[in-house]
């Protein structure tokens, strides 16, 4: 067995990740999510793009002054004035990176940038010694790598080095790639360019054919010591490799492909869960590692597996990523003693107004349920992570339904201190209380695009979480809400939208 290679792990949820249709993140939501990440133990957190946005620059500012355990990463173009912008909102950080970027295919190169060879080369060159005269620590990437010629990239990651850049990273920017292909190219790339042995060498992978974890594995096994991933596999299109996904093949198959990561296994859950809610988007049931279902069985021969010995049919402990596999419940008699007890035994720190929010949501579910689960508690800590001003509040809703009636629903929205009442009529309780809303809030340009509704936890008297996503010209937003009533959870989901596109209609951002 070989020793242990150190694989350094790159989160670029922040960036790369809230780039998901109808994804934005203030700076508050950010921060949050990078001091989790903290936690977890990344060594990077690509913290975004500051030249993009007033938006982005404050946050990677404020990220890169409160977090010190792991680098903080800022994301450039091959532009004197983006890497700029970066270090100036990264000087503070202890540990800051600059990150340029720049396609090399001959594809971006025509139909994107419109630049030759050449000129890709001077840009690198220029850019990258700009950057190292700013910090010591500089990634270069070369966007859609893996589409590009090999021998084009390597004189490109040979500018690169010479100009002073301390890691280099393979963008398959469109999940092109397939897992051999992939450390073909590494290999070629290591044994042809000029000091690539004295630079780190990453991969960035995207998921579009479902083979991001596949290519980033390959790519370590291929030589590379840096990953780049999202919490829950979050990104453009089909996303990115998913954190939670790699680490764990790597500790699973430890034997295998003998490597070291700096993660903390019991937060991945915990992060996982954190970055769903504050996103908006649920995870699938049978998403891999933190799904409700990962480690639940229903066959008879696997229960009787398990039971017997639980590596028939687990290959990892749920306690292992911090999944509790049997919670102690919680009901209207517990105080908040034992509710603060229960939420640090899983991971979740609140304090000040936010705990007390919480606990006044679990008295009244324990008002309206037997027993409390963990991952009701888990829904409740959650719902309000998000930080956007509540412009819209739903005062008041009532419906009228039956098999033989026209669903009709009355609301009252209180908007900036003014009341607005509607009642609308529609194909059922859902529909006319949505429809009842738009026209409340003179917003009936607005269109439903997803609507999705799951148990939190099961029995009739089940939470239910109900997801939306809305657009209004080009803007697509998500909202969510939890409650045991799914008509109350679906308008407090459409209104925490309706919010978040108030919130986002006033952000700027360059095209």
């Amino acid at each position: 067995m070989h020793e242990p290679r150190k694989i350094k792990i790159f989160d670029t949820t922040l960036r790369d990740g809230e780039q998901a249709p109808g994804l934005n993140l203030n700076v508050d939501e950010k921060l949050e999510i990078a001091l989790q990440l903290e936690k977890l133990g990344v060594d990077y957190i690509e913290a975004g793009f500051p030249i993009s946005s007033t938006g982005d620059f404050e946050a990677v500012r404020t990220i890169a002054g409160a977090v010190k355990n792991c680098a903080v990463v800022g994301l450039c173009r091959a532009l004197p004035g983006d890497i700029d912008r970066a270090w100036e909102a990264l000087r503070d950080a202890a540990h800051p990176r600059i990150h340029i970027f720049i396609a090399s295919s001959d594809l971006h190169m025509e139909y994107k940038l419109n630049m030759t060879r050449e000129q890709v080369l001077e840009a690198a060159r220029t850019s990258v010694r700009h950057a190292a005269a700013l910090c010591k620590d500089v990634q270069f990437s070369a966007e859609d790598a893996t589409r590009s010629d090999p021998a084009f990239l390597g004189q490109l990651f040979a500018a690169a080095i010479e100009a002073g850049a301390t890691t280099l990273c393979i963008a398959d920017t469109v999940g092109y790639s397939m897992p051999e292909e992939l450390a073909g190219l590494i290999v070629y790339l290591r044994n042809t360019v000029p000091g690539i042995e004295n630079v780190q060498l990453a991969i960035h992978c995207h998921n579009d054919m479902g083979l991001a974890v596949a290519n980033s594995l390959s790519a370590i096994q291929a030589g590379c010591t840096q990953i780049d991933v999202t919490i829950n596999g979050l990104g453009e299109r089909a996303g990115n490799t998913p954190l939670e996904e790699l680490v764990m093949a790597l500790y699973v198959r430890k034997s295998y492909l003998p490597t070291e990561t700096n993660i903390c296994y019991k937060q991945i859950y915990r992060t996982c869960s954190l970055v769903s809610s504050i996103c908006n988007i649920p995870l699938p049931p049978n998403k891999p590692i933190v799904g409700a279902n990962a480690f639940r069985h229903e066959s008879g021969i696997h229960q009787h597996g398990v039971m017997k010995n639980p590596l028939t049919y687990e290959i990892i402990p749920p306690e292992t990523v911090g999944v509790k596999r049997n919670g102690i419940v919680l009901g209207k008699h517990s105080g908040r003693h034992a509710f603060e007890e229960r939420l640090l035994e899983m991971g979740i720190t609140l304090s000040g107004e936010k705990l007390e929010n919480a606990f006044r949501r679990f008295k009244e579910l324990a008002d309206k349920k037997q027993y409390v689960l963990d991952r009701d508690i888990e829904a409740l800590a959650n719902e309000k992570m998000t930080t956007i001003p509540d412009r819209y509040v739903l005062e008041y809703y009532h419906i009228t339904s039956g098999n033989t009636s026209v669903p009709t629903a009355t609301v009252r929205i209180v908007r900036e201190g003014v009341i607005m009442q509607e009642a609308a009529c529609g194909e059922g309780p859902v529909d006319a209380v949505f429809k009842a809303t738009l026209r409340a809030c003179a917003l009936q340009d607005i269109t439903l695009e997803e609507y999705f509704l799951r148990a939190v936890t099961g029995g009739m008297d089940a939470l239910g979480e109900v997801t939306v996503r809305i657009k209004r010209g080009k803007l697509l937003c998500i909202g969510r809400a939890i409650s045991t009533d799914v008509i109350e959870a679906s308008a407090k989901a459409l209104i925490a939208a309706l919010n978040r596109m108030a919130y986002e209609a006033n952000t700027d951002s360059i095209s």
